[in-house]
């Protein structure tokens, strides 16, 4: 099993993204799950990316909204970076 770190930029990041997008708050909650138990599962979708700003993967909550995340070496941890739709993640449409 994975440890998910929920940094306070991150946790502030998601409450204004959910109270936008209540909707998706199960499939979130879901998402956390099986990331914590498999990261490389492929219903997430998890990827590799690089913008300008961010390297690091993401993984989908559904088609239109996605998490970044980093994974830190020294162990099973995962640190979230990010919550969004494409643009917002990839910084382009």
């Amino acid at each position: 099993m994975y440890t998910l770190i929920y940094t306070a930029s991150y946790e502030e990041k998601v409450r204004r993204f959910l109270k936008k997008h209540p909707e998706i708050e199960k499939q979130y909650i879901k998402t956390l799950k099986l990331l914590e138990l498999n990261p490389f599962h492929p219903s997430l979708r998890l990827h590799h990316f690089k913008t300008s700003n961010f390297e690091g993967y993401s993984i989908s909550i559904n088609l239109m909204y996605r998490i970044s995340l980093e994974f830190i070496m020294n162990g099973k941890e995962i640190l979230l970076i990010d919550i969004g739709d494409h643009k917002a993640i990839y910084g382009k449409e």
